[in-house]
C-alpha cells in the first residue's frame, strides 16, 4: 500500500447519477478508471437534491421524484497522480463540474486484513 500525507491533492467530479459513459454508468466507469490506473482511493456520493449549468432541479421530493440525481466524485491522491488522471477525467465527464483544491491528509490507512469466510 501507497503511504499518502501531507498536502495532496483532490478532485471533485459533479455530475448526474444518469450520466453514461460508453453505455456504462459514468460514475461506475470512472471509479473503475481510476483504480486500474492506481488512484489512492475514490468515493461516490449521493445528493438529495441540487442544480448544475441548466438549472434544473434534482430532488429525492415524493411529487417531483427524480432518476437524475447528483453525485459527486471526490479523488484524493499526490499532485502528480492527479495531474496524470486531469485528462482522462476531462475526456470522460463531458457534462458536469471538475474542480482540483490542496488538501491535507492526516491519516490514509486500509487497516487491517479481512478475515476470510469459512
Amino acid at each position: 500500500m501507497r503511504e499518502l500525507d501531507g498536502e495532496q491533492m483532490m478532485v471533485r467530479v459533479f455530475l448526474g447519477e444518469d450520466d453514461r459513459w460508453q453505455g456504462q454508468f459514468l460514475h461506475v466507469a470512472l471509479v473503475e478508471r481510476l483504480r486500474k490506473e492506481g488512484i489512492a482511493g475514490a468515493t461516490v456520493f449521493r445528493g438529495v437534491c441540487g442544480y448544475g449549468a441548466r438549472s434544473i432541479v434534482h430532488s429525492t421530493h415524493l411529487l417531483n421524484l427524480s432518476e437524475d440525481l447528483p453525485l459527486v466524485v471526490e479523488v484524493v491522491d499526490t499532485p502528480e497522480h492527479i495531474e496524470r488522471m486531469l485528462p482522462i477525467i476531462d475526456a470522460m465527464v463531458t457534462e458536469g463540474l471538475v474542480t482540483v483544491e490542496k488538501v491535507r491528509v492526516i491519516k490514509y490507512s486500509a487497516g487491517p486484513a479481512p478475515t476470510p469466510r469459512t
